[in-house]
């Protein structure tokens, strides 16, 4: 086994057959084939599929393109370090939505002077199937919600918790929440996301139902909402960050105030690890609450 068969690999998967791969490395598409049996002789396994077409990836195949792809990472950081030169490669990163917006890029633009060589692959989801993805080894690691299950193969390190805060349209400012459930309408976050379901939660704890004029499945569209003056919302404080919720008024949610928890899944063993643990350093310093709310 050569690193240049696993790069093979990971060709074919990129580029979506043999011969796709073989134009995008420079090799004639029976050398891929050739390298793609020759590794499979070498494990004693069918790595593809060969009665489909094009050929696709066995149970096995996936493992070892999984295995691959760790070792490549591997091999490139090991002889960045050994040779002295700059850590490269892509960090794969998953983040949620509400991350997605300015706390993530702002904290992998801080890692660009560190490591200006490395580049970034962001996969926006939701928190189970991110934290999949770090354990099959798709993605280094993940922002995720804290309430959801980390499976035990995962390391969890806390980055923020922020509280949950009312967002108010024009003209309102000043009311407690009590009166605004009762005087103004309610935007209502609605997707199947972990954040949405916490709001509903404490909503309904209230024991005064809102009256609903909107519900969407972005927070971006609930923040738009609220600025066109058609009510009011609950968003996580990570939200104001962004410019466009600079200007709305804004009140911790609850007594005392409810918060969430965000954290950083990683697998134990990891390559990235002093990337990674510059990458939660700065997340965890773009966090910090603002002091511009009185």
């Amino acid at each position: 086994m050569d690193t240049r068969q696993l790069q093979t690999l990971l060709a074919i998967e990129q580029h979506g057959g043999f011969a796709a791969a073989a134009q995008a490395i420079n090799l004639t598409a029976s050398a891929v084939s050739q390298q793609v049996s020759a590794l499979e002789a070498e494990l004693g396994v069918q790595l593809y599929d060969r009665t489909r077409r094009p050929p696709v990836l066995t149970a096995k195949g996936a493992e070892m393109l999984r295995s691959a792809r760790q070792i490549l990472r591997i091999v490139t950081e090991t002889r960045a370090s050994v040779t002295g030169g700059d850590v490269g490669g892509t960090l794969a990163f998953g983040t949620l939505r509400t991350g997605a917006n300015s706390l993530v890029p702002q904290a992998l633009a801080s890692l660009q002077g560190r490591y200006p060589e490395l580049s970034f692959r962001l996969r926006i989801g939701m928190s189970e199937e991110l934290m999949a993805e770090v354990v099959s080894g798709q993605l280094d690691a993940a922002l995720v919600a804290e309430h959801v299950a980390v499976p035990p193969s995962l390391r969890w390190t806390e980055v923020l918790s922020e509280p949950l805060v009312v967002i108010t349209p024009p003209g309102t400012g000043g009311l407690a929440i009590h009166d605004l459930v009762r005087q103004v309408p309610y935007i209502r976050y609605r997707t199947q996301v972990p954040l949405a379901r916490q709001i509903d939660t404490e909503i309904a704890r209230l024991g005064v139902a809102p009256r609903q004029v909107v519900s969407v499945n972005t927070m971006t569209a609930v923040v738009g909402c609220v600025r066109a003056g058609l009510g009011f919302a609950i968003i996580p404080y990570v939200a104001l960050q962004d410019s466009i919720t600079a200007a709305l008024d804004w009140f911790p949610f609850g007594a005392p105030p409810i918060h969430r928890r965000l954290g950083v899944v990683q697998r134990p063993t990891t390559s990235r690890a002093e990337v990674l643990s510059n990458l939660i350093a700065a997340l965890i310093e773009h966090g910090r609450p603002r002091d511009d709310h009185d």
